[in-house]
């Protein structure tokens, strides 16, 4: 089952806003690339996208989206030129999965279409062309940075052109691992939450309601507002199990109990639309117990136990075997920095990590592990953990010695973004580019316009009306 965190008001701001702007603002060309056109339009609607991820208003940031119109309709010409193209099924694949969030935030397909004053198959129509070019545009401008090569030469040489007092300071780091128990019910334990699901299975099977009994009874804060509805999605956005079930049942049958990771659920189909199913669902949570608690503290206890006095197994080689974390557990047990998933790096600055986590952390030597010990997530989630600091270093001005994969990090995409500014910097001068008074002034298209006649534009776009 999906993890729901339902932001219906920030989708119905981008929604409001879109058509708000729709509705007052005169459309016009913004810019014009080539043969390509740009619409005041488009730049609305991406800003309004900005405002409703909750971001402080910006008007400069419409000139930052007006830039990355005209640079992604540059490297689009030229990818073109270069024969670069993207397959339909990758198309595919990223307009299905911006719609998953899109139909995550709505709540359901039905809600998002009602927003969207359209239906999905239709919006995901009108918004294809516009993927397929900005996918081109990235693969284009991978291609043009593929033979950019960072040397530890390059790397040094990079620092020392930073002034002195510029280098930036940075926070002590560390590197924690962990292993770790969850409590988990007995089959003793879980009848009493199975039979609860079956109960409410069973009214539903003699005529109640069932989107009711969702809203009074369903444990899925994502799903229980709209009566259990799901909305539409594919075999990719449920566990296993859900999605056996979604998939198998035919439109109106109603699953039986069936348990996840999640706890209890039965499910009734609702539609069938090809490789996408409609369901609607109630959810029963097991409340952990103290005897669970008890139960997982006594494996904690006994694994430290046997790695305090077995030299022979490492922690990352226990973590894999033990740990019931799945985001850690086979990567050696190590947590990655949350606030950079790009790099997917293990170095985490102290105040990004877990308050509790930290806590500890700081009274534990380098090479060290910590006796099981007791964490509550947000969620109010229960479990033990035992944690290794592998590595520390403290907060300091930036060296090579300390910080030489961070520095090589940014060596690199200084050398990737010089690359990539002067490819752009021919490109422009060889393309009619006309931009619009309005983003005339601002300072990251000065010089983008074409300082030639107009009819240097291969093609000219016909004036665009309200």
């Amino acid at each position: 089952m999906r993890k729901f965190g339902l932001v219906l008001l920030s989708f119905t701001l981008f929604i409001s806003l879109a058509r708000a702007q729709q509705k007052h603002t005169l459309d016009k060309i913004a810019a014009v690339v080539g043969g390509s056109i740009i619409l005041q339009s488009d730049i609305e609607l991406k800003y309004a996208t900005y405002l409703a991820q909750g971001n402080p208003a910006n008007p400069a940031v419409k000139c930052q989206i007006a830039q990355s119109f005209v640079t992604q309709k540059l490297l689009a010409a030229q990818a073109i030129i270069d024969s670069i193209d993207v397959k339909d099924d990758e198309v595919d694949a990223d307009i299905d999965r911006r719609m998953r969030g899109m139909i995550g935030r709505a709540g359901s397909q039905d809600r998002l279409e009602q927003f969207l004053g359209r239906s999905v198959i239709q919006y995901k129509d009108e918004i294809r062309p516009d993927i397929k070019e900005e996918l081109i545009a990235q693969k284009m401008q991978q291609k043009i940075t593929s033979d950019v090569n960072t040397t530890p030469e390059d790397i040094k040489k990079f620092f020392n052109t930073i002034p002195k007092d510029s280098l930036p300071t940075f926070n002590k780091t560390v590197e924690v691992g962990e292993i770790q128990f969850n409590p988990k019910l007995n089959e003793t334990e879980k009848a009493y939450f199975r039979a609860k699901a079956q109960d409410l299975l069973d009214r539903v099977k003699k005529g109640e309601d069932m989107g009711a009994l969702a809203r009074l009874y369903s444990q899925d804060p994502g799903s229980s507002l709209q009566g259990g509805d799901m909305g539409f999605a594919d075999r990719s956005t449920y566990v296993k199990e859900f999605t056996a079930w979604a998939f198998r049942l035919k439109a109106g049958e109603l699953s039986p109990v069936f348990e996840t990771e999640y706890g209890f659920h039965f499910l009734q189909v609702l539609e069938r639309r090809g490789e996408q199913v409609h369901v609607r669902h109630i959810l029963i949570i097991p409340t952990v117990t103290d005897a669970s608690l008890q139960r997982a503290k006594a494996k904690a206890d006994s694994v430290y136990d046997f790695l305090t006095k077995n030299n022979k197994i490492s922690f990352s080689n226990a973590a894999a075997y033990y740990s019931d974390n799945k985001d850690t557990k086979y990567n050696g047990g190590m947590m990655l920095n949350a606030s950079d998933v790009e790099t997917r790096t293990t170095y985490i600055p102290t105040d990004k990590l877990d308050p509790q986590v930290a806590l500890v952390v700081d009274t534990m030597k380098v090479g060290s592990m910590s006796k099981p010990l007791l964490f509550t997530d947000a969620a109010g989630k229960k479990t033990y953990k035992i944690l290794y600091l592998k590595s520390s270093t403290n907060a300091h001005k930036a060296n090579l010695v300390d910080d030489y994969p961070k520095i090589k990090e940014y060596a690199t995409n200084d050398k990737i973004n010089r690359k990539v500014s002067e490819w752009f910097q021919k490109r422009r001068k060889q393309t009619f580019i006309k931009i619009d008074p309005e983003y005339q002034q601002c300072t990251n298209m000065k010089g983008w316009a074409s300082p030639v006649d107009e009819s240097m534009v291969t093609t000219t776009p016909a004036e665009v009306k309200p």
